[in-house]
């Protein structure tokens, strides 16, 4: 059975990585700074073996988004993924802002609650730049950085301060109904393969959840992590560069600064593979990152 905060759409799931996760979600509800009321937060936790991986998905996503990656990771390392403030599963809670800083309070309250003790932080896209203000923030919480196909110097929303209601809510539901489109549409006219069908399936569960619209379109009129790049040379934590060869989202160039502005950083080119690899790749994603953590 799927657990009954899910909306109803997961029961469209087929593929076994996706229907085993989405039976594994939990929600815990992580007392915070930000609000008298607990907010019950979506997670999976896999595995006994220390220490720990915390995975962090892209922006508009959610923890569904490592369904392929967490049972490859699983088999040497205790792996948890964590759907962030205003994201995936978790609850929104009506007067809340979405913004970096509440993401960070919120996952900073989730660690010190559920885990505390150091993690490898896994950041993929957006979860990226969450990973990198999380470890500026909190040091003793983390204790390797891995990044795929990163937010930091590309990927933010700077123009998103600009927006103003109802214009950032229309655009927000296009966005929606694109995905909604694509998979009726891509279903009724056989478009789909069914590999493809389960990701936008994944991709479109959470904007079934209530107070979806408003806090996607809160956290892009806040701009997102726009100006997190002055503070990447700041990380210290020893650091793996995972990026696609063919990524056209936040681009190929910006992996080089990356390299270059983290001291010791090592980067690995992930070859015919595009933004996301934790779908388009899983099993060479995992390789490179079991052999880094390994060595």
């Amino acid at each position: 059975m799927f657990p009954d905060f899910l909306p109803q759409q997961v029961n469209l799931l087929k593929n076994s990585d996706s229907v085993f996760i989405a039976k594994k979600i939990e929600r815990y509800p992580v007392s915070t700074s930000l609000s008298s009321q607990a907010i019950a937060t979506a997670y999976v936790k896999l595995g006994t073996a220390f220490p720990t991986i915390l995975l962090l998905h892209g922006f508009d996503s959610s923890l569904l988004e490592f369904r392929h990656l967490i049972p490859l990771l699983v088999t040497k390392y205790q792996t948890w993924a964590v759907d962030l403030l205003g994201f995936g599963f978790t609850a929104r809670l009506p007067n809340l802002s979405y913004n970096p800083d509440t993401i960070r309070e919120h996952f900073y309250s989730f660690w010190r609650s559920l885990i505390n003790r150091p993690v490898i932080l896994i950041g993929a896209s957006m979860g990226g730049a969450t990973a990198i203000d999380f470890t500026q923030a909190h040091p003793e919480a983390v204790q390797k950085l891995i990044l795929i196909n990163s937010v930091g110097y590309s990927g933010s929303f700077p123009i998103g301060r600009l927006l103003f209601e109802p214009i950032a809510g229309l655009a927000v539901e296009y966005w929606r109904q694109r995905r909604i489109q694509s998979l009726c549409w891509g279903k009724n006219l056989g478009l789909l393969d069914s590999r493809t069908e389960d990701a936008i399936c994944c991709a479109a569960l959470p904007s079934f959840m209530p107070e979806w619209q408003r806090a996607i379109s809160d956290f892009t009129r806040s701009g997102g992590y726009d100006r997190l790049s002055q503070r990447i040379p700041f990380i210290d934590k020893p650091t793996l560069l995972l990026w696609g060869e063919q990524d056209d989202v936040v681009g190929t160039e910006v992996a080089y600064k990356f390299e270059k502005t983290i001291v010791g950083s090592k980067l690995v080119w992930l070859p015919k593979v595009g933004h996301v690899p934790q779908w388009e790749h899983p099993e060479l994603l995992a390789t490179h990152i079991l052999e880094w953590l390994d060595g």
